[in-house]
């Protein structure tokens, strides 16, 4: 039995006005995703609990079947191993943003105008020198980035230089821990709590010092590089700054086949999906021409997926396009990349005994961000029972036979019918 889940991130909308109350998901031309919604049971999925907002780190570890409540230390150190870093013990980790600051430290794009190709800008910034700590710095995609600081006494417990928002100045990062009443109650005295706390507020204030230095560093060494240069000239907007957030450690997951006793793969190019799949020990290929981004080359990862197929019983194709859409306002491109993944999805039916398609959390259009609206799934394959679903959407799917599950429940329900599923009791 081989299964294949297709994650379409952030897929999933509200209802919007210009599209005559639809979402985009219900006016995208999808024949195939309709097709399995006839042939499938579909439900709908609170990737983390009714109500909670996922983040895309917490909203992956749960479609893998791993409760985020449980394992889930930042978001670092998923960027960080799915940019390929080999990430050791007590390694502290951060997510990056290439960003754009004027000449006043007012930042004007996050993003960096979604700046492509920054690879020579890492190598630059991997020149600075820090005393007290080695550190990686590498970029992933688009404006993406990632660093680790490696040493002793550091901690993930500091605030993020990112304010979130363009027309502020990046924010200094602080040490989390500021008063002793803040710690020393989960410690209690008899068991050495205010030794605890004095040494975490220690290494939090070391930290935070470092990574204010790496900033500074950074700034002057990237607004003086010659790509930023010309993008100045051409009037496009620089990548002259770093915002870091999201620290974290390494978490420990148990491995996903001794978990679920299936072996899995994953076909991504965001490094956060690529590096919870590679920590939860799942073979993770590179696809050349996956930009994680509208024009990414669905077919190239459709190749990779099914050349996956021998070795593997569960793969995983994520595709990022539709998130990166929501988040920008953009209707059209978001029903355009929908309806570019379902044209890839012919060459699956075929080759997997099991098709499961969901997203991994709702970025609706009217929010550009993240939403605890609960998602669309479908599986469809042998022994389903199907329900009266015809079309694969957030309305439709909320009638379906699955009803409404959490995301750490997906793969539990997938492995059963794979035949997998070991008896609770005698």
């Amino acid at each position: 039995m081989k299964t294949l889940l297709i994650i379409c991130d952030g897929m999933a909308d509200r209802s919007i006005p210009a599209l005559a109350h639809k979402t985009p998901l219900e006016i995208a031309k999808k024949p195939n995703m309709d097709w399995l919604a006839k042939r499938g049971i579909s439900g709908i999925m609170d990737t983390i609990a009714p109500g909670t907002t996922p983040g895309s780190d917490t909203a992956h570890l749960a479609l893998l079947g791993y409760d985020p409540y449980e394992t889930y230390t930042g978001r670092g150190p998923f960027e960080a191993a799915g940019a390929g870093i080999d990430l050791h013990p007590g390694d502290i980790a951060f997510r990056v943003n290439y960003a754009t600051v004027d000449k006043n430290m007012i930042i004007t794009d996050r993003r960096a105008g979604r700046i492509q190709d920054t690879k020579a800008l890492a190598e630059a910034v991997q020149k600075i020198k820090l005393k007290g700590a080695e550190f990686i710095f590498r970029s992933t995609v688009a404006h993406r980035a990632t660093l680790v600081l490696r040493g002793k006494g550091l901690t993930h417990e500091v605030s993020d230089s990112d304010p979130h928002e363009e027309g502020k100045r990046p924010l200094k990062v602080e040490p989390f821990l500021q008063s002793q009443e803040e710690v020393v109650p989960a410690y209690p005295i008899i068991a050495g709590g205010v030794r605890k706390y004095v040494m975490r507020r220690r290494w939090a204030a070391k930290t935070a010092k470092l990574l204010n230095e790496f900033s500074q560093k950074a700034h002057e060494v990237l607004k003086k590089h010659p790509i930023n240069l010309e993008r100045v000239k051409n009037g496009l907007p620089p990548a002259n700054y770093l915002l870091i957030r999201g620290g974290g450690v390494v978490p420990h997951l148990k491995p996903f086949q001794e978990r679920f006793r299936i072996n899995g793969a994953c076909v991504a190019a965001a490094a956060l999906v690529k590096g919870v799949c590679k920590l939860a020990g799942m073979t993770v290929v590179d696809v050349p021409g996956a930009t994680g981004s509208v024009n990414t080359d669905l077919n190239a990862k459709a190749k990779a997926v099914l050349n996956l197929i021998n070795n593997h019983d569960f793969v995983i194709l994520h595709v990022k396009g539709a998130d990166e859409a929501s988040h920008d306002g953009n209707i059209k491109a978001k029903i355009e990349i929908i309806e570019r993944v379902d044209t890839i999805i012919n060459q699956f039916i075929d080759a997997f005994d099991f098709i499961v398609i969901t997203a991994d959390h709702t970025t609706p259009i009217s929010a550009k961000n993240h939403t605890a609206d609960p998602v669309p799934v479908v599986i469809s394959g042998p022994g389903v029972r199907t329900d009266d679903v015809k079309t694969f959407s957030e309305r439709a799917a909320a009638k379906g036979g699955l009803g409404r599950i959490r995301g750490k429940d997906l793969i539990p329900i997938i492995v059963d019918l794979m035949g997998k599923s070991p008896k609770f009791g005698a």
